[in-house]
């Protein structure tokens, strides 16, 4: 088999973001290039790039000289992740009500949500969508370096079964909505309250497991 160089690897990198928000690789997790290799059928390398744009976005943590790992966030990490992530997002959305327009890509994945169990693909590139399309390039910038973290969150909240699809979708419409009568002030409160609420069930399913 002859692999694209310039695609497989990022193929693969999608597929194993997958695997660690679904925690079929469970955080504390050990990522080695010869499992990937293996799991994929591809070449070393090949997984080797894979996991370091896994690294770089957060979604796994790597010491010299040891195998990249699936994080284990604390439950202050949890705090902190959401807290930040809340202040970002909810001023994305008040900068989005202001022109009253949304992503088609926003759209898209929230109609895709309530079609499957595995909602967390959709619920994140929801909000990913959200926010690379309001205005500022900055903010969008702040996003991206907590995605990687905030995608293992929503993966511990779905499989933990925290919160239903129909609860996001429900949440996400009243974001919308708000959005589309350019009304800045509730699409900021709704944002904050789905963002917190949902922090906060998974602080306490911390609490009750740890």
């Amino acid at each position: 088999m002859i692999e694209n160089a310039a695609v497989l690897p990022e193929t693969v990198a999608q597929k194993l973001r997958a695997d660690i928000i679904a925690q079929h690789d469970a955080p504390g997790a050990a990522i080695t290039e010869s499992a990937v290799a293996l799991r994929f059928g591809v070449a070393r390398p090949t997984a080797r790039i894979a996991i370091d744009r896994l690294v770089a976005d957060g979604l796994l943590r790597r010491e010299a000289h040891r195998a990249a790992r699936v994080p284990v966030l604390s439950y202050d990490d949890v705090l902190d992740l959401f807290g930040t992530r809340s202040i970002v997002e909810a001023a994305a959305m008040a900068a989005l009500a202001e022109g009253g327009a949304i992503p088609a890509e926003a759209l898209a994945a929230h109609r895709a949500l309530t079609a499957t169990n595995d909602f967390a693909h959709h619920d994140i590139q929801f909000h990913r969508a959200l926010v690379a399309g309001q205005p500022s390039s900055r903010i969008a910038r702040l996003h991206e370096l907590l995605m990687g973290e905030i995608e293992l969150c929503i993966g511990q909240v779905q499989s933990a079964h925290l919160i239903t699809a129909r609860e996001v979708a429900d949440q996400h419409q009243g974001i919308l909505d708000a959005i589309t009568a350019g009304d800045a002030a509730t699409a900021e409160r709704l944002t904050r309250d789905h963002i917190l609420g949902a922090r906060d069930r998974l602080l306490t399913h911390l609490e009750r497991t740890n």
